[in-house]
């Protein structure tokens, strides 16, 4: 699994010299504001500031707005304030996210702060999770589990603080009830359909662009052209809240939400009985 964790406080290049430091590494520069740090103790760890157009080396990252270097180096610097931070990891194995805690905690020694939101939106926490297999029953069972769970799981991220506001636009109506119901089983091209018909954005807890991206490149192109999607065979887990600046926040407490989003699409008769309780609260 990947790890995404976006933070306040200081620069990417203090960020990395940061992690590299206390986690082993060389740190390598890929522009003013992203950087690499390379045989960690955890593996490749990268910083960035999180503007597409702040980065001009990668030809994807702008498709309409192209900066040259110097523009993009101003306007990484001019946002810098108020656009976050985030660390990426490469893939880890399940045994190593403890590890994640050890970098947010050099991260906070830095000064890297965080709670959760800003005045402009949340500070995320996002997980990429390899999927145990690519084929259509399974990213169903998982889809399903996680819509049948997700209001459990969107309470548990913010309680009943304000904070909900700046939680991913849930899925519509709707489409989780079709999604849900226990005679949806679909082949792989009809899944993917529905979602980008119902879906057509980023902002989903349980965002599959880049699942679909990679299965289906031309379909999710023709519908989304401009979206900024990286096309990688996982789950895209973007629901939960980072916390940086608490020295008790851990990422064990998201990751075991997930692990019972898998545990229950593992489970065929308990989404059944799942659906059947939602089908009778729903009248």
């Amino acid at each position: 699994m990947g790890v995404e964790i976006e933070f306040r406080g200081i620069s990417a290049r203090a960020a990395a010299q940061a992690l590299a430091v206390k986690l082993g590494g060389t740190c390598v520069e890929e522009d003013p504001h992203a950087f690499h740090i390379s045989d960690t103790a955890i593996g490749h760890l990268s910083v960035e500031l999180d503007v597409r157009h702040a980065h001009p080396r990668r030809a994807a990252a702008a498709p309409r707005v192209r900066l040259s270097p110097v523009g993009a180096a101003w306007l990484g610097t001019a946002l810098g304030g108020v656009v976050p931070c985030e660390l990426i990891t490469a893939p880890l194995p399940i045994d190593e996210l403890p590890g994640v805690d050890d970098a947010v905690r050099a991260l906070r020694d830095a000064g890297a702060r965080g709670a959760g939101t800003t005045w402009l939106g949340s500070l995320g926490l996002h997980f990429n999770i390899d999927p145990p297999s690519l084929d259509v029953d399974t990213i169903t069972a998982v889809l399903k589990a996680f819509l049948l769970q997700n209001a459990q799981l969107r309470c548990e991220t913010t309680g009943k603080t304000l904070a909900t506001a700046f939680l991913p636009a849930p899925y519509p109506n709707d489409y989780v009830r079709r999604v849900v119901a226990p005679d949806y089983w679909p082949d792989l091209p009809t899944l993917a359909g529905d979602y980008l018909a119902a879906n057509p954005t980023r902002n989903r807890d349980l965002d599959l662009l880049p699942l679909f991206l990679y299965l289906y490149p031309a379909q999710v192109r023709a519908k989304l052209p401009y979206e900024k999607i990286g096309s990688r065979a996982v789950f895209h887990y973007r629901l939960p809240q980072a916390h940086v600046s608490d020295p008790a926040w851990s990422i064990a407490g998201a990751w075991n939400g997930w692990a019972g989003v898998e545990t229950l699409a593992g489970d065929r008769d308990r989404l059944v009985l799942l659906w059947q309780s939602l089908h009778e609260r729903a009248g």
